[in-house]
């Protein structure tokens, strides 16, 4: 089994910032892309960030020039930097990544169990 684990979350005030992080475990052959989500009250869930094998990256607009998306391949880890962040950044912020399930299959997505950011004063 493969499992997700974010970490980092918390209240911060309007123009703080916050570091996720999320380390996958188990038996893992490789990463394929890495990603990061949130989900505000009442709100569907929403990609934010995306990060490649490869390093390439793809931000939402709303958090183009605050964010940034990280990995570090050989801990199996993925980072979200949060700077300058607004109340309406306030989610619970998930995890995903799509790893094979076996050497040499296609990949599965995988989640974590989401980390809650506040940003308020």
């Amino acid at each position: 089994q493969v499992q997700l684990v974010e970490s980092g979350g918390g209240l911060v005030q309007p123009g703080g910032s916050l570091r996720l992080s999320c380390a996958a475990s188990g038996r893992i052959f490789s990463i394929n892309s890495m990603s990061w989500y949130r989900q505000a009250p009442g709100k569907e869930r929403e990609l934010v960030a995306t990060i490649t094998t490869g390093g390439s990256t793809k931000l939402v607009d709303s958090v183009k020039g605050r964010f940034t998306i990280s990995r570090d391949n050989a801990k199996n880890m993925v980072y979200l930097q949060m700077n300058s962040l607004k109340p309406e950044d306030t989610a619970v912020y998930y995890c995903n990544a799509y790893i094979p399930r076996y050497l040499g299959s296609s990949s599965v997505a995988y989640w974590g169990q989401g980390t809650q950011v506040t940003v308020s004063s």
